[in-house]
């Protein structure tokens, strides 16, 4: 059997935590609730009249979603390959989708994502500048694994 890639394993977390949070934020926009409603009504005005948070949602799903798939326009970028970016950026969109009622799901997927990208980063791993592909043997960095 082969190695497990983790940072492929992470990405296709993310992929999924990212779909889910935009659906959240869709379905959100029809149906606005806090998910900590239950203790304090002070965040209400968070998801209306405005839909503040609906909006950053959506905008934080579909760019966790252009980074992990990515665009073209990412690809091979610095962003891209940064796996520190990718541990620094999940946390704020676990939070802002643990907020809105529809994405609890989604915070949690961010936050398997962020256990898997650091398990990974902690090995040495390193993000490909061709997506989906594999580091080759004796290129990159000295020490790197796949």
């Amino acid at each position: 059997m082969g190695k497990l890639i983790k940072n492929h394993w992470a990405r296709l977390i993310v992929l999924t935590a990212a779909t889910y949070q935009v659906a959240a934020a869709l379905e959100a926009f029809f149906w606005p609730k806090i998910f900590w409603d239950f203790l304090t009504k002070t965040l209400d005005p968070a998801v209306k009249p405005v839909p503040v948070l609906q909006i950053i949602n959506l905008i934080m799903g579909l760019g966790m979603f252009a980074l992990e798939w990515p665009l073209p326009l990412l690809a091979g970028s610095t962003l891209h390959r940064s796996i520190e970016a990718r541990l620094a950026l999940m946390p704020l969109g676990a939070l802002v989708s643990v907020l809105i009622y529809q994405g609890t799901n989604p915070a949690i997927y961010y936050l398997t994502g962020i256990v898997v990208y650091f398990w990974a980063y902690s090995e040495g791993e390193i993000v490909c500048p061709k997506p989906w592909s594999l580091p080759q043997r004796g290129g990159g960095r000295a020490g790197a694994r796949a």
